[in-house]
């Protein structure tokens, strides 16, 4: 393909970043952030280039809440909060599932109106999250390649990266990259004609401030991870695990808090609390010494077997307000050996004890997964319930290239492997010898009844 960049000013090109669509039965805004993409963002203007985002799933647009047919956004005062969304007919392979299918973010005739406030970009560049979350990336590109059919486009992010060869056939994208994109980008820029990139430098913040209004900032303290769970797709998107200076990390957030008064912050980690003796101890105590008037939170998830009474005081007197904990099961022959039931009641233990309510400790409790009882499930729930702590369930979405794709391969009634739309979790995809959509309902409710919450 020949493309045409632009003659006005090479020596700062133009690139937009879009966050695209969700298209899916559900989707809630638990802190979430493109920070992928706005790293890139804050590389490619560190790099003299000129930057645009736009946001698809934008819950504060100002002209939102005129468009007709959405559903409010509500938010909440921690930065979480609902998409706007509109209800849109399902794909085939979904009309035999009795729920409404709907695109979460701006409308169309809104993005449409964002694209043309854009300068005409030389290059596009389109994130991805959740493999079944396509077809809102396809609908991106697509709008994107109408507009402007001789602008290249590049696609990114876990999507691209672990279905790649589907990406590549059916995106439309000119390019795909497959992992960190600091790796690839460079090479594909300078195939289009453009200045090498230099280094891609941890020094850097991600673009956070190309985002209005700024009511939440994600923050990486480390990349990767050092365990290798068999459901997990970490070290596919990056294979290594590193840990940022504490030092650094605390100067990142002085930086939000003062000069944008952003007072909510969500640690992304995959790992937070792994060497902790020179990583999370040294990290909170500094924002202790700081006296930040700023909450912290970690929807990811904490690795509870590191959870020791001085790291529970530390993280409660440095102001995190919401602790997530991994459980994914209280049973001891399951695919995650990186906890025992010991480790996980004394975690509590040390939590509640430094000053911690129930209401703000919550357990990730992993369901669907390849030959799950039911039993299981609910013994695990009544184990978390009888902590006084609240179960948070956690559909299991198969992912390839994991270790436990191939079992959820043999376990499951749809086609895995060439139909990514089949990894939604709203299916329960790997359950239906053990786990209806029916009995999961029931459950859920009955948490809902019986939560501290």
């Amino acid at each position: 393909m020949k493309y045409l960049l632009n003659l006005k000013d090479m020596s700062k090109p133009n690139c937009l970043l879009i966050n695209p669509w969700i298209y899916d039965f559900a989707a809630y805004d638990f802190w979430a952030k493109p920070l992928g993409l706005l790293y890139i963002a804050a590389w490619l203007r560190a790099n003299n280039w000129k930057v645009y985002i736009i946001d698809c799933l934008n819950p504060h647009h100002p002209q939102m809440p005129f468009e007709p047919g959405v559903r409010r956004a509500i938010r909440k005062h921690n930065g979480t909060g609902k998409f706007f969304r509109q209800l849109i007919p399902k794909p085939s392979f979904f009309q035999h599932i009795p729920r409404n299918y709907y695109r979460y973010g701006l409308t169309y005739r809104l993005f449409l109106k964002e694209l043309n406030r854009i300068p005409n970009p030389d290059v596009i560049l389109v994130t991805s999250a959740m493999t079944y979350w396509y077809p809102g990336v396809f609908a991106t590109i697509g709008a994107c390649k109408k507009k402007w059919p001789h602008v290249p486009v590049i696609l990114g992010g876990i999507y691209a990266t672990v279905c790649h060869d589907h990406a590549v056939k059916y995106s439309k994208a000119d390019f795909v990259i497959k992992g960190p994109a600091e790796i690839t980008l460079p090479s594909i820029l300078e195939k289009l004609s453009y200045p090498k990139l230099e280094c891609f430098s941890d020094s850097l913040y991600p673009a956070f401030d190309l985002l209005s209004p700024l009511d939440y900032v994600c923050i990486l303290t480390s990349r990767g991870c050092p365990f290798h769970c068999a459901y997990c797709a970490s070290n596919l998107l990056f294979p290594f695990f590193y840990q940022r200076s504490p030092k650094d990390v605390v100067k990142e957030i002085l930086f939000w808090h003062q000069k944008f008064n952003v007072k909510e912050f969500a640690f992304y980690d995959d790992a937070l609390l792994v060497n902790s003796e020179q990583h999370a101890i040294p990290l909170f105590k500094m924002l202790i010494k700081k006296k930040i008037n700023a909450n912290f939170h970690t929807p990811n998830g904490l690795h509870a077997r590191f959870i020791t009474a001085q790291i529970a005081k530390l993280m409660y007197q440095a102001g995190v307000k919401t602790v997530r904990l991994g459980l994914e099961t209280s049973s001891p022959k399951r695919y995650d050996q990186k906890l025992t039931k010991e480790e996980f009641i004394q975690a509590i233990h040390y939590l509640l004890e430094a000053g911690f309510t129930p209401r703000q400790i919550g357990a990730y409790i992993l369901i669907g997964l390849p030959e799950q009882p039911l039993s299981e499930i609910e013994k695990t729930v009544t184990f978390v319930q009888k902590l006084g702590i609240t179960p948070r369930l956690a559909e299991y979405s198969p992912i390839p290239g994991t270790k436990l794709f191939n079992k959820a391969v043999s376990n499951s009634q749809y086609d895995l492997i060439n139909e990514p739309l089949t990894h939604n979790n709203s299916l329960l995809p790997c359950a239906s010898k053990t786990l209806s959509l029916k009995v999961f309902n029931k459950l859920k409710r009955k948490i809902w009844h019986t939560s501290c919450i």
